[in-house]
């Protein structure tokens, strides 16, 4: 525990650093011409993958960042749905040939709020839209709560091979501060249902730093989940926003923790699973010590993108639905965000593309960097300069903040690059932030770095 770096560092606004350049730097100059070309020249030759946008849910939870809407109706739900395989046939139609496909994930809101056979359905249309590789990763984010056996066994037989389940917290009074009511045995028999039908890659979702928690309400979580035995943990924490996401003004500030508590809860859940056999990846993910993140890891190949770490090694990241992003050689691309809007562009036949991002060799040669931090919590700066033709010394561009970092102990710096002290690991979107030459211009609201 390092409340001295708390205090010094635990309120700067920062980047989660899941892409470099960062969203808030995406601009409408970027549209569906210039992405249309760049899918005409995708690598052929090397797997893709695919990141499918839900945006509903069957109720708001007040701590959500993410696009989502709620409804009550499947109506809505099946006309996204259609407009989700037409725009993947567009996509493909771009392309021009059968891109190969290593990884898809369907991400939410909600995605399993579909019927069984409007998922069904989507799938089909992804396999003879792409061509889907034999051990793709097909993974899907679930809420326990609304997770049905059919819907289960439909998961199952579309080839569905990893589930992320949301628990957020059990603490009933957290609960009742997020308008997120899930009970222990809702998420048991969520588990048990994907085990049964061979879903057996189970992940869960965690956070701290919400309204009401405290050190001992996160640990029984911990304990609770460590029940079920996931593959997987992601433990985040929670980004108050106010003015970003309007839902999120039902949460009172007074009742959020500092961040000396943030911290304390973030270490107490950490300790706890790696008491309990699992291995720390990064800044917030944990896995069993047969987990592939965990390979990846060691071999120095672990990678960051807008799910959090992962051992996919794609270079082309095709984002399909509202606001979903998407990532190419050449830089990203984002679609429109409003239902509306997007059904309406995909049904003039037209790609959703709103706005995006041209890579300079500067950008990669930064995005290296942070990458590796975030990944490895060390960097060899020395090695990513040569492999991009930069000058090293040219790298750190907020020298003031590595200084003190290194001040505090925070950082061991040498000729060759950068660690991250034990002890200081909750920091390293801190030590990132230093190679970051866009934040210096950045007007963008992002969550507390502890």
């Amino acid at each position: 525990m390092r409340p001295d770096l708390v205090q010094s560092y635990g309120n700067d606004s920062l980047p989660r650093y899941t892409s470099y350049p960062t969203a808030p730097h995406f601009s409408p100059e970027i549209c569906e011409v210039d992405y249309r070309k760049w899918l005409k020249s995708v690598p052929l030759q090397q797997p893709a993958s695919l990141y499918l946008h839900v945006p509903f849910c069957r109720s708001m939870c007040w701590y959500c960042g993410c696009h989502t809407f709620v409804t009550k109706h499947d109506e809505p739900i099946a006309l996204y749905a259609s407009g989700l395989r037409r725009e993947a046939q567009l996509t493909a139609e771009a392309i021009g040939q059968r891109l190969p496909v290593s990884h898809i994930h369907f991400g939410g809101g909600t995605p399993t709020v579909m019927r069984p056979e409007t998922f069904a359905e989507l799938v089909d249309l992804l396999r003879s839209s792409f061509l889907v590789l034999p051990h793709a990763e097909i993974a899907i984010e679930i809420d326990p709560r609304t997770l049905t056996k059919p819907m289960t066994e439909a998961l199952a037989s579309c080839g569905v091979n990893r589930a992320s389940l949301g628990v957020q917290s059990f603490d009933p009074a957290v609960q009742q501060a997020i308008n997120r009511h899930q009970t222990f045995d809702q998420t048991a028999t969520s588990v048990e249902r994907l085990r049964r039908q061979s879903i057996g890659r189970i992940n869960f979702d965690l956070l701290y730093g919400l309204p009401l928690q405290t050190v001992e309400s996160c640990l029984d979580t911990v304990r609770k989940c460590l029940e079920l035995r996931p593959d997987r943990f992601s433990v985040f924490g929670y980004a108050h926003v106010p003015s970003f996401k309007k839902h999120q003004r039902t949460i009172s500030d007074d009742s959020l923790p500092d961040s000396l508590e943030r911290h304390l809860q973030s270490e107490t859940i950490a300790q706890a699973l790696l008491d309990a056999g699992y291995v720390r990846i990064g800044l917030d993910h944990f896995a069993l010590a047969n987990d592939s993140l965990v390979a990846a890891g060691r071999k120095g190949r672990l990678r960051r993108n807008f799910q959090g770490y992962t051992d996919d090694t794609a270079d082309t990241l095709i984002g399909l639905g509202t606001s979903a992003i998407g990532r190419m050689p050449q830089g990203f691309v984002q679609n429109v965000v409003p239902i509306r809007d997007y059904l309406a562009r995909i049904a003039e036949e037209r790609l959703a593309t709103t706005k995006g991002y041209v890579l300079t060799d500067e950008d990669r040669f930064r995005a290296a960097i942070i990458e590796r931090i975030m990944c490895d919590l060390a960097v060899d700066l020395r090695q990513v300069s040569r492999l991009h033709g930069r000058d090293q010394e040219s790298a750190v561009v907020d020298r003031a903040r590595i200084d003190s970092l290194i001040a505090h102990g925070a950082v061991t710096m040498t000729t060759d690059g950068l660690s991250v002290n034990a002890g200081a690991e909750f920091l390293v979107r801190s030590v990132a932030s230093a190679f970051d030459a866009h934040l210096v211009h950045s007007a963008a609201t992002h969550s507390r770095a502890v």
